[in-house]
């Protein structure tokens, strides 16, 4: 039966939506998907060491957006970032093309974002220029198709999330999250300009709080600098490092009802109830439970538990070049003493000179301190956010060839003069690594002459001609990638330039490392030019951050009195001495038609190698058990009756298969059930909580026979009761097909 609706109450509700929309400002949306690559064989991603390869999981990795847009029809941003070493330029063509296959002309590279984090716990293989895919064996397909998948998958959920609400933004130093590993370079910047800045590394975090309009906070994005590398360079755990613990801290803080504890915080919010008081009870209720047959499922279980309404946090990065989380200092491994202060070396070498982070030696609580410093000081701006972003949304983007860019820079007698940028190439000092993770060989940071010997080496590969010698002086090439083309690019030429907008926000998108200096640089630089163009539409509160690592990656950049110096980060700058002036100039370009209206011209378009991807990493063959033994049986069992505290370690042992056959992806392969009552077990914490640790091995390492360790540190906010440890796996035929299976331990009190 047709019910009619008077005109009047339908008036009144468009007059209520036009007012909810005219106080909130945007429309925003926020998403998060599961972006955790292959846990086995794979090499991880950041410190380029070849023995550095997956063998499980610490925590999960996450893509994390969101989207605001003046309106159903107005212009729109989207930003990403993402649990990952860097952004990549094939993973983001890609990206960019589904998205337009999705939504047309809606997303696109201009209004589009995404950032990595700078782990360097996540599996690599996942850009398409040499250089970066030496150490994992070429280019890895699962880890680029998880990326791919996960990015759009998220760009999704925030599209269908988009909702009238408010951004607001707020600003607050961090002083104890991060130290500059290269002090002396940032000591030849001049004295006049480093008397300006309290410190020699970047403190202030800038955070964004997105507020839907009916439901409340839904998200908060912060940008603040500090090095993914509390995870060492022995490290085999997949993990988000610093930044990704503190986004699931803060993900939990907001679940389990917004009250920060001392204690780790948990992933699940179903807490189990105090089943009894009595401890022999328990125990007779967890020894009618033994460990499990292991078994064969019939489809892919997926145990990740979601929530209607549940914040998404991301932690991301901005100029980080120079600064690191091991704030104890470098010291040298064998006598205990600091590094050497000009080349971070110990009787001369590199190798013995480590960073320590404020848990040393423990790196998972290194992470833990760094992240949850983090995320305190997120809370504490996300409470008190009350500066309300108004105005416009806008975007400027361009792709600029950085091998041979002509550049304006003052001359030193008053004037200007023309420099060039040049074809991309790496210093001896980029061999030496940093104090985060060392190189080896007798490389040393700061060497501005090189030697004979790996000039020699050098020389097999690409003797640099006397033209990019000239040009990337006082660097001594190492490396000549820019003009190795062999089996194809070693290191991009076209990088993105890219400016997003949010009333009175501007983020710079920069695809690299800047350092701290190079940072406050170019923040100035943008934030002036902006004031001077438009004082009225851009003025005091006129907030200006650097979003690193983003769209593809390109390196270091550092100021030219930080290249001459030629440490690390100073050798690892690309494009020559003139590189952060190039910077600086195109983004001035970017802000004038910003300011303008106008439209830049798109600039030439970076390739696409994804066809012409060599990969040696060897595939999956078969799994498989020893006679009589089934996948999700266990090797070795929690002990019988027993019993554990908070705080004490539980693990158990499965016959498992690869890793790589099946990614679990939205799901896990380590799970912590509790006992509810009608004897259902609940899962309560899996792979994607601090307290789980999902660790996978052979015995020999071309064996098809594999096994999986779920490991749990017991959080002190465990509930009292009856538990058990349950394993999700995937296994390989002979034949190709993947069957999926699980096991689960004998189960244990916890008192």
């Amino acid at each position: 039966m047709a019910v009619s609706v008077p005109f009047q109450f339908l008036f009144l509700l468009l007059l209520l939506a036009r007012a909810v929309l005219a106080s909130s400002e945007y429309l925003i949306g926020v998403g998060s998907y599961d972006i955790t690559g292959p846990a086995a064989d794979v090499n991880m991603m950041g410190y380029a060491n070849s023995d550095q390869t997956a063998s499980g999981i610490h925590f999960r990795l996450r893509a994390r957006a969101f989207i605001v847009a003046e309106s159903p029809q107005g212009k729109r941003v989207a930003f990403v970032n993402l649990d990952a070493c860097m952004a990549s330029q094939i993973v983001t063509i890609k990206v960019l093309e589904r998205l337009k296959a999705r939504y047309g002309d809606l997303y696109t590279e201009k209004n589009v974002a995404i950032s990595g984090i700078h782990t360097h716990a996540g599996p690599g293989g996942y850009l398409q220029y040499v250089t970066y895919i030496v150490t994992s064996l070429g280019f890895v397909r699962q880890s680029f198709d998880v990326l791919v998948d996960g990015i759009e998958q998220t760009i999704i959920q925030a599209h269908q999330s988009l909702r009238p609400g408010s951004v607001y933004i707020n600003k607050g130093d961090l002083l104890d999250a991060g130290v500059n590993r290269s002090p002396s370079s940032y000591l030849n910047n001049p004295e006049a300009e480093r008397s300006r800045y309290k410190y020699n590394v970047d403190k202030e975090m800038t955070l964004l709080k997105f507020v839907d309009s009916q439901l409340g906070p839904v998200g908060s994005f912060n940008w603040f600098a500090t090095h993914g590398t509390s995870m060492s360079r022995t490290n085999s755990l997949i993990s988000g490092d610093n930044k990704g613990a503190a986004a699931r801290f803060m993900e939990d803080w907001f679940e389990n009802g917004q009250k920060v504890s001392s204690q780790i915080p948990r992933r699940v919010s179903t807490i189990v109830s105090d089943l009894s008081t009595n401890h022999s009870r328990l125990l007779d209720i967890a020894a009618s439970y033994k460990s499990s047959k292991g078994q064969s499922l019939d489809s892919k279980v997926r145990v990740r538990k979601t929530t209607k309404h549940t914040l998404v946090s991301a932690f991301c990065q901005s100029n980080c070049g120079d600064v690191s989380p091991n704030t104890l200092g470098a010291f040298c491994i064998d006598t205990g003493l600091p590094c050497d202060f000009n080349h971070s070396t110990c009787n001369g070498k590199n190798e013995l000179c480590y960073g320590r982070g404020p848990g040393y030696p423990d790196e998972f609580e290194s992470t833990r301190i760094i992240g949850e410093k983090q995320f305190k000081m997120a809370v504490g701006l996300f409470n008190k956010a009350t500066e309300k972003l108004q105005g416009k949304v806008g975007y400027q983007h361009a792709y600029v060839d950085f091998s041979n860019l002509e550049v304006t820079v003052p001359k030193a007698g008053g004037g200007t003069e023309t420099v060039k940028t040049c074809p991309a190439a790496m210093g001896f000092g980029f061999a030496a690594g940093t104090t985060d993770g060392p190189g080896a060989f007798d490389f040393k940071q700061g060497d501005d002459k090189g030697n004979a010997f790996w000039r020699l080496v050098r020389n097999v590969l690409r003797t640099p001609g006397p033209e990019q010698v000239q040009c990337q002086k006082p660097k001594p090439i190492l490396l000549d990638t820019g003009e190795m083309k062999t089996p194809y690019d070693w290191a991009p030429s076209i990088l993105p330039v890219q400016m997003l907008r949010i009333g009175q926000l501007v983020i710079l998108s920069v695809p690299g490392e800047f350092t701290t200096m190079a940072g406050r640089r170019l923040r100035d630089a943008v934030k002036s030019h902006l004031i001077s163009l438009d004082s009225k539409e851009f003025g005091n509160n006129l907030h200006v951050v650097i979003a690193g690592l983003t769209n593809t990656y390109s390196q270091y950049i550092t100021t030219y009195e930080e290249y001459e110096v030629q440490r690390y980060e100073g050798a690892s700058t690309l494009y020559g001495p003139h590189t952060l002036a190039a910077y600086i100039q195109e983004f001035k370009k970017l802000a004038t038609a910003l300011v303008n209206g106008q439209t830049l011209p798109s600039g030439p378009q970076p390739p696409d190698l994804l066809d012409k991807q060599i990969s040696l990493l060897a595939p999956v063959v078969v799994d498989s058990t020893p006679l009589g033994v089934s996948f999700g049986d266990v090797k070795a069992d929690v002990p019988p009756k027993s019993t554990f505290r908070r705080g004490q370690q539980v693990n158990a042992t499965f016959w498992s298969g690869c890793p790589r056959n099946d990614l679990m992806t939205e799901g896990s392969f380590a799970v912590v059930e509790t006992l509810r009552g009608g004897g259902k077990w609940v899962p309560v914490y899996d792979d994607d909580d601090f307290s789980v640790k999902f660790k996978w091995s052979r015995q020999v390492k071309i064996s098809p026979e594999s096994q999986a360790t779920v490991e749990w540190r017991i959080p002190e906010s465990a509930v009292a009761g009856v538990y058990r440890l349950r394993h999700y796996g995937a296994s390989k035929s002979l034949f190709g097909s993947i069957t999926s299976f699980s096991g689960s331990s004998s189960a244990f009190v916890v008192v």
